[in-house]
């Protein structure tokens, strides 16, 4: 399981990078590698996590952090941030995620 949402994780990063610095057609291919890792770090979390543990509210915080990694591609695509504003934000997000899942502190 831990290595499906890793492996997710991967497709996802490698997928900002080329929106963020490609150009042309593998803008489309990195479009879809992003939607099926999106999707997969989704699902395979939700798998991992079994239930949703009562009380901890670290799982809504990467809920969030999810959602915001979800948008980054239209964030680069209509320019509203440079391409390496866009990274940076993904590379936080991602770095805050691993350790709410790693920590749980709340």
């Amino acid at each position: 399981m831990k290595t499906l949402h890793i492996a997710g994780t991967f497709g996802f990063f490698s997928a900002i990078g080329a929106i963020a610095l490609g150009s042309g057609s593998s803008k489309k291919a990195a479009s879809i590698l992003h939607g099926v890792s999106l999707v997969l770090i989704l699902l395979v979390g939700f798998a991992m996590l079994k239930k949703p543990p009562a009380g901890q509210y670290w799982w809504m915080v990467k809920l969030g952090l999810w959602l915001v990694l979800g948008v980054t591609p239209a964030l680069a695509k209509r320019k509203v941030m440079p391409p390496a504003a866009v990274l940076t934000v993904a590379v936080v997000c991602g770095v805050i995620a691993a350790y709410l899942g790693m920590a749980k502190p709340f």
